[in-house]
């Protein structure tokens, strides 16, 4: 059943105030943005606390005037006060080749994630991983349209095992709340796995469906 355009625009409401979290970036988040936002949702977004701003984003985008790997600075959310400074680490021209090969040489799977994390190079960016490539490699490249994937991959299992381990484990109600607040990323990402993501989405619909209404909003 299709959801409704609150939903999807409160879903994204949420993504957006929390891109400083998600690995990926805008890159990711964009591509998530022009891919749900119908008209119906953005009128439902410009009801919504700082929805218009990212209205504006969307239209944006739309239109070509803010590439999909960014953003316009007066409507990054919180006024950009939540995004990160990062060092950029700087690559000789052998690890760059290294790296373009790693990107280039990816696996859509579990095996192939584990690999690619593995790189040394990869592995010495750490938590920033996705940025630090990103800056690094050609712009010019196709292999950074081949990064974006494997940003959406990684987050992909990522959002997977956490699914996992929360549902075998007891929840507490702080948990459930924690739990809607992370709700639009397991939306995003669980049905890439097909009927086993939907229905641990479902699941975990579940479990805060069942929180205290006290805790709800």
């Amino acid at each position: 059943m299709k959801a409704k355009a609150s939903v999807i625009a409160q879903k994204l409401l949420n993504l957006y105030r929390q891109a400083h979290v998600i690995n990926g970036g805008w890159p990711v988040l964009n591509r998530v943005f022009l891919d749900e936002a119908s008209d119906e949702v953005l009128a439902e977004l410009r009801e919504l606390p700082t929805g218009k701003l990212l209205v504006a984003h969307i239209n944006n985008l739309r239109s070509g005037k803010t590439p999909m790997d960014s953003i316009a600075r007066e409507l990054l959310p919180y006024g950009g006060m939540m995004a990160e400074t990062e060092v950029v680490q700087h690559l000789t021209q052998e690890e760059l080749d290294d790296l373009i090969h790693a990107v280039n040489a990816f696996t859509p799977d579990a095996k192939g994630l584990d690999e690619f994390m593995d790189n040394p190079i990869v592995a010495r960016f750490g938590s920033d991983w996705a940025n630090q490539i990103r800056t690094a490699l050609p712009h010019d490249s196709d292999a950074l349209s081949k990064l974006d994937n494997i940003v959406q991959i990684a987050n992909a299992y990522k959002m997977w095992e956490s699914a996992n381990q929360i549902l075998a484990n007891s929840v507490t109600d702080r948990e459930r709340a924690q739990l809607q607040v992370d709700m639009p990323e397991y939306e995003t990402y669980l049905p890439m796995f097909g009927d086993e993501g939907r229905n641990l989405l479902r699941r975990l619909h579940t479990l805060t469906s069942s929180m205290p209404k006290s805790m709800v909003n």
